[in-house]
């Protein structure tokens, strides 16, 4: 609908007496005129164009924050919607990378919505780290802008837990940009177990072991 199409004009001095609906973003709009001089319907007509307009503009500025934050930060299949087992591998694989994406770009906020906030972290090295908040802080000191993760090709090993979600093993190796010349790369074997409750997909528990050098 276009402006012109906004207001039916009964004369050269009256709008016509109707109702008038459109479908919007923000949902059914409807407005009336009854009668209005054609000076006034018109100004009223723009008004309310302008206050349609910036409803849609808040709508999808909401969007976009909401995006940012963990509506739209997963875009994989809930868990009734996998119907294989390629799918479920591919549903993994796809939260793998964004998780460690965020890992690596020290984007802690993003990185925790892939966390369940009461996680179990089990480190053979470091030891056991309870819940979100300490997680992500540990991440903030130990890791940013000095370690970044790559997992290894062909070690993603990916099985069905019944109900819940999904079991992830593999291997990864630990960079230390800049650094290359004085630190190794360490490399550890992983097991992470995802949840997908309250359509989210998060990370329950982990178990990091094996923690070694990389052979050359």
């Amino acid at each position: 609908m276009t402006s012109d199409d906004v207001w039916e004009l009964a004369s050269p001095h009256y709008a016509k007496s109707n109702v008038i609906c459109q479908d919007d973003i923000v949902g059914t709009l409807c407005r009336s005129a009854a009668y209005l001089p054609v000076s006034e319907a018109t100004r009223k007509g723009s008004r309310m164009t302008k206050l349609f307009t910036s409803a849609r503009m808040l709508f999808v500025l909401a969007i976009f924050v909401l995006c940012g934050v963990q509506v739209c930060a997963q875009t994989v299949p809930a868990l009734e919607n996998i119907k294989s087992q390629t799918e479920l591998e591919t549903t993994v694989t796809t939260l793998d990378a964004a998780l460690f994406a965020a890992y690596n770009q020290c984007d802690l906020e993003k990185f925790a919505s892939f966390i369940a906030e009461d996680v179990e972290f089990y480190h053979d090295k470091g030891g056991v780290t309870l819940g979100r908040e300490a997680l992500t802080d540990a991440i903030k000191k130990n890791i940013c802008g000095k370690v970044t993760r790559a997992l290894v090709p062909g070690t993603l090993q990916v099985y069905p837990m019944k109900g819940y979600g999904a079991l992830e093993i593999g291997v990864h190796r630990f960079h230390h940009p800049g650094q290359e010349a004085t630190e190794t790369v360490g490399e550890a074997q992983f097991i992470h177990l995802w949840q997908y409750k309250n359509g989210a997909w998060k990370i329950t528990r982990v178990i990091s072991y094996d923690h070694h050098d990389s052979a050359k």
